[in-house]
């Protein structure tokens, strides 16, 4: 039978990055040396060779610092899924924002094919790196018939997570993506791909997000509650153009010393207001001491997952109830 023809792709991060010397952990961002190209990198691995047919994205490096440059990505590989010659797509990205990638294509790109994302902790010229492992795994899971259906997924240290649960919890440990209170999908072993669960939230092919119809991503913006929080965050953010704000509330979604002027907000109908914690693990409910009405509950995403959320939910509405709709959906 035909071997399973994949696309690479690729964007800044550490995966393929190239340090001084092998010991060059920490600032091989500095360098000098440029960054690998796809085609730098498929030949150091010829085991991919073996499973699947790959082909490298002519479009790298993809930029994904911004809601509007995820757009264009999703776009992008939706329209790259769509035809018969790419029966998945291996995406590889710095690990700082590879939750917030992984989320946002879960939640716009409509195919059932598999679309893997994998980085690295470690340069791919650093002593024990983990690159090479992550990439191989990336392939063989992209290509396990499992996948399909399952929504975009990370791959890394041997672990298979799923893209709305899935987020980064170390900053320099190869175990750093985890699911938290959720757990884990399943593993890529040497002997197999093996699954022992499935999302349950809707998710790429089941979304109701059409990213082609979306010209811009609303903005909005995260405010932070901590004890020394000024009140006028809030305020400013919709100043610069916020049509809606995530409070990253401490404990179960407290609003801090941001209560006051983000009461006023809700009850002017002026922004969509999320409320979201700090914490990590569980859930922020709906009715709450913290809560007014028309105040949207982010349920267990973290703020910087319930901002893409949001923004892509103000793309449909701006009213509250349906907004949090969407918020228990997906």
């Amino acid at each position: 039978m035909p071997k399973p023809r994949l696309r690479l792709m690729i964007a800044p991060g550490t995966l393929h990055s190239r340090g001084s010397d092998r010991m060059d952990f920490t600032r091989y961002g500095r360098s000098g040396k440029p960054r690998m190209t796809g085609e730098e990198l498929l030949p150091t691995l010829p085991e991919l060779g073996a499973l699947a047919d790959i082909d490298v994205d002519a479009g790298n490096p993809q930029e994904i610092a911004t809601h509007d440059e995820l757009r264009r990505l999703a776009v992008k590989i939706e329209k790259m899924l769509k035809g018969d010659e790419v029966d998945g797509v291996i995406f590889v990205q710095g690990t700082n924002s590879l939750e917030e990638t992984a989320y946002f294509l879960n939640l716009t790109v409509r195919s059932n094919k598999p679309v893997v994302i994998t980085g690295a902790q470690r340069p791919y010229t650093g002593l024990s790196t983990d690159g090479p492992l992550n990439l191989l795994n990336a392939v063989r899971v992209a290509i396990a018939t499992e996948t399909r259906g399952k929504g975009v997924v990370v791959v890394m240290n041997d672990e298979i997570n799923a893209a709305r649960e899935v987020t980064k919890t170390n900053t320099y440990r190869v175990q750093t993506f985890r699911s938290r209170d959720i757990g884990l999908l399943g593993y890529a072993d040497p002997d197999r791909v093996v699954y022992y669960r499935a999302p349950l939230r809707r998710h790429t092919l089941d979304s109701e997000f059409d990213i082609n119809a979306i010209t811009q991503m609303p903005l909005v913006d995260v405010l932070y509650v901590h004890a020394g929080c000024r009140a006028g965050l809030a305020e400013a953010a919709l100043a610069g153009g916020a049509r809606g704000i995530v409070i990253a509330g401490s404990g179960a979604g407290s609003t801090g010393n941001l209560a006051a002027e983000i009461n006023a907000i809700v009850a002017a109908k002026r922004a969509v207001i999320v409320q979201s914690s700090r914490v990590g693990e569980g859930r922020v409910l709906r009715v709450n001491n913290w809560s007014e009405p028309d105040m949207v509950a982010a349920d267990n995403l973290p703020p910087h997952k319930a901002a893409i959320l949001l923004s892509l939910a103000l793309t449909k509405t701006n009213d509250p109830d349906e907004i949090q709709n969407l918020f228990d959906a997906y």
